[in-house]
């Protein structure tokens, strides 16, 4: 198949362009012999005539025949009008702005090569034969650079925001990931201290039994001796019991020290064990004036 400079797809369409135009030429041009055969039929019966008659029979041919030729060339640009539409309305989807050069319609060497090529039936031709400087289309880009290079550039920007996407994506899960282990830290927290709360109300509560336990000793220093024994002993039980509680509030004072040594709560939670602890030599000390001597 000839090459015009164009894809095959392209090609095929002048082809079928050139087919539609050979079909109409060839109508128009039966219409036009129907008019001299006419004339042969109704006019021409006689073996003589005059120079007038003659005159009269070749000037309403004429006009005949120039009103056929006016409406073949009125239609053919009328229908190069709409095959030009259907072109410059595929560019502009693609957003492309079409030119044409109106001298090399008339290029004498190009009008040649396409009279061989329909004379040809649209056959293939010699690729030498046709000279590709010579024919530059002018209807530029109908070939598919423009598109591709369109379609390039939106796939490179769809790329480029792509990755955009993904870095933020990235950025995102991070902080996420970033923020779930502080809610984790953060839950641990609460949960630490919570536990130091509950063993800090346990230790309110044996103040309290030891503060009972000492008016309980008090009134009965004038009890008898088994009774005054007897609280003894549960003093003594009491402060062993202290002193256990003292001794799980040391480890999970060591525990805090490891989990919350940058928060704030390892701070307030060392001042309130502090104050405890002040408080708890406090009554030691106390109990200390009712302990008999060894």
């Amino acid at each position: 198949m000839a090459d015009f400079g164009f894809n095959e797809h392209h090609q095929n369409e002048i082809i079928n362009y050139m087919r539609f135009a050979r079909s109409k030429r060839v109508l128009r041009l039966k219409t036009i012999d129907s008019c001299f055969e006419e004339l042969k039929d109704s006019r021409l019966v006689e073996e003589t005539f005059t120079v007038d008659e003659v005159r009269e029979m070749m000037d309403g041919l004429q006009m005949v025949v120039r009103g056929e030729v006016e409406m073949e060339l009125i239609n053919t640009a009328h229908t190069n009008v709409l095959l030009l539409r259907q072109l410059f309305s595929q560019a502009e989807k693609f957003y492309l702005r079409l030119q044409s050069d109106i001298s090399e319609l008339e290029n004498r060497e190009l009008l040649e090569q396409v009279a061989e090529f329909e004379k040809t039936d649209f056959k293939t031709i010699n690729k030498s034969q046709i000279n590709q400087e010579t024919i530059k289309p002018k209807l530029a880009p109908l070939n598919e650079g423009g598109v591709s290079e369109l379609l390039n550039k939106e796939i490179t920007r769809l790329q480029e925001e792509n990755d955009k996407l993904k870095s933020r994506l990235r950025t995102l899960e991070s902080q996420a990931t970033s923020a779930l282990e502080e809610k984790t830290k953060a839950a641990r927290a609460l949960k630490d201290l919570q536990k130091v709360q509950g063993e800090q109300k346990e230790i309110n509560s044996l103040e309290s039994t030891v503060a009972a336990l000492k008016e309980d000793y008090e009134r009965s220093l004038s009890a008898s001796a088994a009774s005054q024994k007897d609280l003894q002993e549960n003093l003594i039980s009491a402060k062993h019991e202290l002193l256990r509680v003292q001794e799980q509030l040391a480890l999970a004072e060591k525990e805090l020290d490891k989990k919350f040594q940058q928060t704030a709560a390892y701070r307030n939670m060392k001042e309130i064990l502090s104050k405890k602890n002040e408080q708890i030599k406090e009554i030691r000390k106390r109990l200390q004036k009712y302990e008999p001597d060894e």
